[in-house]
Parts: structure tokens; sequence; C-alpha cells
């Protein structure tokens, strides 16, 4: 009879541990950071956090959105932020991802290197109007953003 329950504690706790399962992560890296402003990647996928400027009844000032690197997107976003820059005369540029719709503002200065741009953040779905506007990046700043 010990034999039995020996066994059957055996199985029981066999069973309870098997119920455990490994899964696997992806690993979360953070790319350029300026100021409050970073860029995350998780897998393939880029979400650039920034600042809002625009004072709203949210607790965070903290906004994001996010892209998948299809076609190599990451690097597509950094060459059409940088060629705003030299545009003659600055203008906005509008983008279009999953769940937002993005206007590149650029301001223009005397000195090419003081142009800004800013992020203009409006979401896609209906039920929710709301945008929001980062602070202004030279292009210092983007370069160390998109550690470029």
């Amino acid at each position: 009879m010990k034999k039995i329950i020996t066994l059957a504690t055996l199985f029981f706790s066999v069973v309870s541990f098997a119920q455990i399962k490994v899964l696997e992560t992806v690993p979360v890296e953070k790319l350029g950071k300026v100021n409050n402003n970073y860029i995350q990647k998780i897998g393939d996928e880029y979400t650039v956090y920034y600042t809002s400027i625009q004072n709203d009844d949210d607790s965070s000032p903290m906004r994001k959105f996010s892209f998948k690197n299809v076609n190599n997107d990451y690097n597509s976003l950094y060459s059409i932020i940088m060629g705003g820059f030299t545009a003659s005369p600055l203008y906005d540029i509008k983008l279009e991802l999953p769940n937002n719709y993005i206007w590149l503002h650029y301001t223009g200065s005397v000195l090419p290197e003081k142009a800004t741009v800013q992020f203009m953040v409006s979401s896609k779905e209906a039920t929710s109007a709301t945008s929001s506007v980062s602070e202004p990046f030279v292009k210092d700043q983007i370069n160390k953003l998109f550690q470029k």
C-alpha cells in the first residue's frame, strides 16, 4: 500500500510541474534617447515614445506610435524625416501608419541646423479623435533618437 501511495504522489507531482511552460520572449531594446523621448524595438516592431507638449486632461504627457519594420520602414522613416530638413521651402509631410496619421511639421530658421521637426500624431480610430504634438527636434536630436 505504501508503494501505491508513493507512486501516486510522484505521479501527481510530475503532472503538476508539467503545467508550467517556458515561453519564448523577445528582447526589448531601447534605441536612441533624447530627453524623455526614445525609440524602443521589440522584435520587428518599433515604437516611438515622445512627450506631448499639448495640455490635456491625461495624467501622463508621454505618447507613442508604432510600426513594424516591413521593407526597412525604420530606415525609411529616418530618411523621410532627414530629407524634410533639406527641402526648400520647408513643408509638412503626412505619413500613414497602421493605427495613426503622422504629420512631420517643419519649422525653418535662418540657420539650416536650427530647423526643427515635430511629430503631430492623430489616431485613425473614429471613436477617439485624440491628437498630440511632440516637442521640436533639431537635426542632431533626430540623429541621436534614431542612433545614426
